[in-house]
């Protein structure tokens, strides 16, 4: 009995942790947009690890890291990213611009590098408004701080300019096809450096920096695609907007999928259960039908038992005077003419008969009956 108890109690586990397995859910997004294909923060991250301006260009277009993921002209090949410099006294704008064509570029996004007062050195990252929407910003703080900041302010120092353009690129460069975005999302996570910190914000500090972009912005895609602005795309205002938004969808779809994988659990459960509660009831009916034929069994005993117990009563009579009553009750054992009381008292065999007669018969029906339960 208990044997089957615990069959059916794993049954039963096995068959819930299965429904769990199988209703696992994963939740992707729907749509892609050109803006997943590189991760500012995966930008600012790799700045702050650069030597100078050429070591930040290589680090971009690296075939070993593949930071980037943009393929804007759809040919198949993630575009080569060039880096241009432009400076006027304590502030330095980087330019990163997408090479399409031969003279045809896309900026991508800009890094506005200020020192102020105390030497304090701000960054902000910051994506194109065609291609992240309008003020979608990052505020890297390093752990420690970027060599390239000593390069920026020595005296010698002459703004970068890439010497690299179609058709012509460095020896370490090579072409690699782009990802799907959620695997590029997944590779590009691993070159985040997780001790730095990435605030986000919404307005630009430097206004220099401002003035400057203003005067040599290149935006070679947007001509070709003027109706494809990010606003376009999408009916938030930035990329940082549309993040939360696909946070919060993600939130609902992952809670609707928990909700339905527990009622599937939980009606799968129940039906479980009763199938273990039927088994249970056909298991245990046979026993006690056992137990009702060993009753049935025990009754002849006890009548058999009555029947000795009537034996003395009948003797009890043969305590009087009169021998001839005695002798007619069928007490063989008595001689009618012995009157005495011991030696009526000597006689009453059946009473010694009745103790010991019934005590087998009890002690064998008890024994089955047990039994039967047991089976």
């Amino acid at each position: 009995m208990k044997t089957k108890i615990t069959h059916i109690a794993l049954f039963t586990l096995l068959t819930i942790s299965q429904v769990f397995a199988q209703d696992v859910t994963t939740v992707r997004a729907n749509n892609s947009d050109i803006s997943d294909n590189l991760d500012l923060k995966a930008v600012a991250s790799i700045f702050g690890d650069s030597r100078d301006l050429e070591d930040f260009e290589r680090r971009l277009n690296d075939p070993e890291i593949q930071l980037s993921n943009l393929d804007l002209n759809g040919d198949n090949r993630v575009d080569y990213l060039r880096v241009i410099e432009a400076t006027e006294n304590n502030t330095h704008l980087i330019i990163i611009q997408s090479v399409l064509g031969e003279d045809t570029f896309q900026d991508v996004a800009t890094i506005e590098v200020e020192k102020g007062r105390g030497n304090n050195v701000q960054v902000q990252v910051v994506g194109d408004v065609y291609m992240y929407g309008q003020n979608y910003i990052y505020e890297p703080v390093y752990v420690s701080r970027p060599i390239i900041y000593d390069v920026f302010w020595a005296s010698s120092y002459r703004p970068y300019y890439s010497p690299w353009y179609w058709g012509y690129y460095p020896t370490y460069y090579t072409y690699w096809s782009p990802y799907p975005v959620y695997r590029y999302r997944n590779h590009v996570h691993n070159h985040i450096n997780p001790r730095n910190t990435y605030a986000y914000a919404n307005t630009r500090r430097s206004s220099r920096a401002e003035s400057l972009y203003n005067t040599r912005r290149t935006n070679a895609y947007e001509r070709q695609n003027p109706t494809a602005s990010f606003s376009s795309r999408n009916n938030v205002t930035n990329r940082y907007a549309l993040e939360q938004t696909r946070a919060s969808s993600r939130t609902q779809n992952t809670g609707n999928a928990t909700r339905s994988s527990f009622n599937n659990a939980s009606s799968r459960s129940n039906s479980a259960s009763n199938s273990s509660r039927n088994n249970g009831n056909s298991v245990t009916t046979p026993s006690r039908n056992n137990s009702q034929s060993v009753r049935n069994a025990y009754t002849p005993a006890r009548s058999s038992s009555e029947a000795v117990r009537s034996n003395p009563a009948a003797a009890q009579p043969s305590r009087n005077t009169n021998a001839a009553p005695a002798a007619s009750r069928g007490n063989s054992n008595l001689s009618a003419p012995v009157r005495s009381a011991p030696a009526m008292r000597s006689t009453p065999a059946p009473a010694t008969s009745r103790q010991s007669t019934p005590a087998p018969s009890r002690s064998g029906s008890n024994t089955g009956s047990s039994r039967g339960s047991r089976g």
